[in-house]
């Protein structure tokens, strides 16, 4: 089964948390603090393997969640960091954040990978808190949470050549004949309902990978018939075959089939739109194809026009050779621009406050990406780590604040879902 869209949750793993702990030993008095930081939490990782051509195998995980990293002991011993999990995905997976719908990574090469959630680091033990001032603090943090993401997996699949066109025009006859790939092939309209892949090796042992990508329709480029399917593909193909029925079996113009495809590409890309083309005139070996060529290279005299019969090989060669030398002049082209990574957006301005305080039934509402992962981290039944947890808050400036939109003491202040008594 062929599978190119999965959608995941992604939950990477907490950090271990830090150890509060003193040294006691029977002749070394006031041994000072001695307790670990905790271990780091599992990533989780997108991965290219060159072996697989489908994301089935991610189907039937809807979430997907890293370990906890290990706990920090005392005598300075810290946490051992938890494995990353790592995803296989074949190449031409780009990886989407589905919130925002921005990539994260586009994942095309052999061993390509990318974090896609990070783990929480692991929460300091108290060691790492001594001062002069303060040499045996006696409280530690609990480890960092990990990153909780939804994402979308999209494969595009990679080939030199995309062979386009309306249904049932030869497309899947064509790669059979020049492959060894077995698309189903049979009289009737989407028959091929996923890209098929083969490799086409030419006498002089050059070679290049031809895809037959499901038939496109009007409308296509709104998602009618196949339509989106087809796209997605095509934009990672170097060079477009624009295989036409020029006999016109069907019943249709080729004229009018070879300007509605054209149309559908221009609505749907410009990138793919610019993509270069070749014309397939195929089933020569059909009454009315002379007739029905002739008109078409006088309403496109510009065009490279190749005639062929697929199913009787006449012609193919010549085609093969051509598509394979102009490889050597078309580049690979990026398919997404850098206003659509995730990495090229910035989410905060320097001087934009890291959090809002709001008044909601008579309750001061805390929220911001920095005071909840404090919060998360803090060891609430250790006097020193509340005091610092209130320490923290106020150099943030939200004691100021709070007192500027008219918190009064004794008023109820929100973090997450618990609720804490303000005081000055």
């Amino acid at each position: 089964m062929f599978i190119d869209e999965v959608k995941m949750k992604l939950v990477a793993g907490k950090g271990g948390d830090g150890c509060t702990s003193f040294r006691r030993e029977k002749y070394v008095p006031m041994g000072g603090p001695d307790g670990g930081s905790g271990g780091k939490g599992g990533d989780i990782v997108f991965e290219v393997d060159q072996g697989l051509t489908t994301l089935i195998d991610l189907k039937f995980h809807k979430i997907m969640k890293a370990d906890k990293g290990e706990n920090g002991k005392g005598k300075n011993m810290r946490g051992k960091n938890a494995l990353d999990i790592v995803i296989k995905v074949p190449p031409g997976t780009t990886i989407y954040d589905d919130d925002t719908g921005l990539v994260i990574a586009d994942l095309i090469h052999d061993k390509d990978r990318v974090i896609a959630a990070h783990g929480g680091r692991g929460g300091r033990g108290n060691t790492a808190f001594a001062t002069h001032e303060k040499p045996a603090p006696e409280f530690s943090e609990l480890g960092e949470p990990g990153e909780i993401r939804y994402v979308k997996c999209e494969l595009k699949v990679l080939a030199d050549v995309g062979l386009v066109g309306m249904p049932s025009v030869g497309k899947s006859t064509l790669l059979s004949s020049v492959s060894s790939a077995n698309p189903k092939i049979a009289a009737y309209h989407f028959t091929t309902l996923s890209p098929n892949l083969g490799v086409v090796t030419l006498k002089d042992r050059r070679t290049f990978i031809l895809a037959d990508l499901p038939g496109m329709i009007e409308g296509a480029s709104e998602g009618v018939g196949l339509g989106t399917k087809f796209l997605k593909h095509a934009s990672r193909t170097r060079i477009l075959a624009h295989v036409i029925d020029m006999a016109g079996t069907e019943g249709r113009d080729p004229i009018k089939d070879y300007e509605i495809i054209r149309k559908e590409i221009v609505q749907y890309s410009d990138s793919l739109a610019k993509k270069r083309e070749v014309i397939v005139a195929n089933k020569c070996d059909m009454p009315s194809f002379k007739e029905n060529l002739e008109r078409f290279k006088k309403k496109y005299p510009d065009k490279e026009i190749f005639a062929i019969s697929a199913l009787t090989h006449e012609g193919l060669e010549p085609l093969l050779v051509y598509l394979r030398d102009i490889l050597d002049e078309v580049k690979e082209e990026q398919i997404y621009q850098d206003d659509e990574y995730e990495s090229a957006i910035v989410y905060r301005f320097k001087n934009e406050r890291p959090y809002t305080i709001t008044k909601e039934d008579g309750i001061w509402v805390l929220k911001g990406e920095e005071i909840e992962k404090l919060f998360k981290m803090t060891r609430f039944t250790e006097d020193e780590a509340v005091l610092r947890f209130g320490r923290k808050l106020k150099g943030m400036g939200i004691d100021d604040e709070l007192e500027r939109l008219g918190a009064k003491p004794g008023d109820e202040v929100q973090i997450l879902d618990y609720i804490f008594e303000w005081k000055e």
